[in-house]
């Protein structure tokens, strides 16, 4: 064998060596692509579904002696649950100031009519002093006057950490009849009830 062809077979040997290299890197390069990339969709699914549960609604129809309270109102007054014994009450459990959705639904609800004529009072209940959510009620255009919780109501209404902050009520209903009974509670995660649907469940769990 002439060296010019022993040069030229070792050429094709290297070559070949580093094809080989090129495609066993290629190899592991698409594998941890695809790992990556299932990762990735199963992470997502993940968090879609944990979004999915945590904002689906939580209701429940548990009766039981509603606790009593007086909270100051936003328009100076001082309100107890009692004071609407003899008529069913909503209390409107939300996390108030700077929750553009929680003044939102509120505004929705004194617009409609049925509620009065049904005879049921809705009462917003929230966490914040009467300066802030006076400023948010002004900012949204909302008239009924809020009762300003320390902490106190929300907690024993069992509302405390289940929306998107901890130490706040979540996005939450509670009615209680006329003999001072809880009959019905819900928890919305997305932030809305429409009116005539909480008037719907109002009225189905006065009727149960």
């Amino acid at each position: 064998m002439t060296s010019a062809t022993a040069a030229r077979k070792q050429r094709a040997a290297a070559l070949a060596q580093v094809r080989h290299d090129q495609q066993r890197r290629d190899r592991r390069r698409r594998l941890v692509i695809t790992t990556a990339s299932t990762a990735l969709v199963v992470l997502v699914v993940a968090v879609v579904t944990a979004a999915l549960l945590s904002s689906r609604e939580v209701t429940s129809t548990e009766a039981g002696p509603a606790p009593d309270f007086t909270l100051e109102s936003t328009d100076g007054s001082a309100v107890s649950l009692s004071d609407f014994r003899g008529s069913p009450v909503v209390l409107y459990f939300n996390e108030g100031a700077g929750c553009g959705s929680c003044l939102q639904q509120m505004g929705e609800i004194e617009k409609d009519p049925a509620f009065a004529e049904a005879g049921i009072t809705v009462l917003p209940i929230v966490m914040n002093t009467a300066e802030q959510i006076t400023a948010d009620m002004n900012t949204y255009g909302v008239t009924t006057p809020f009762l300003l919780d320390d902490g106190t109501v929300s907690e024993q209404y069992g509302t405390l950490g289940t929306g998107m902050h901890a130490g706040l009520p979540g996005h939450s209903f509670v009615l209680v009849d006329a003999d001072g009974t809880r009959r019905w509670s819900g928890n919305y995660p997305s932030m809305w009830l429409a009116p005539d649907d909480l008037l719907d469940q109002v009225q189905a769990n006065l009727a149960a």
